[in-house]
């Protein structure tokens, strides 16, 4: 079943850092079975405090999702998004169609 990584930026702290991380990505990213569905794209807020912004990307299943994100080459890159950014972030299970 699909799963939906989830990255809410709330707070910049180190533009450079978030500026290494997104150089790094990209070379990751393409060794991976990902869908990027929306980037930092155009947001209107309903309720609660706004973010920064919003990484929603569709991974084949949870388990893939999960891998990705604990393994030591994503772990690596990611140091600069946590020394750049304050942000939440969650691995959601679609639901069946």
């Amino acid at each position: 079943m699909t799963a939906y990584v989830v990255f809410v930026k709330e707070r910049t702290l180190d533009q450079q850092e978030l500026d290494t991380y997104a150089q790094k990505m990209p070379g990751l990213m393409a060794k991976l079975p990902v869908s990027v569905l929306s980037a930092y794209g155009r947001i209107e807020v309903f309720e609660g405090t706004p973010p920064e912004g919003v990484v929603l990307v569709s991974f084949p299943t949870f388990e893939q999702a999960t891998t990705w994100y604990h393994s030591k080459e994503y772990q690596t890159i990611a140091r600069h998004r946590h020394k750049g950014a304050t942000y939440r972030g969650f691995v959601i299970e679609g639901a069946d169609a």
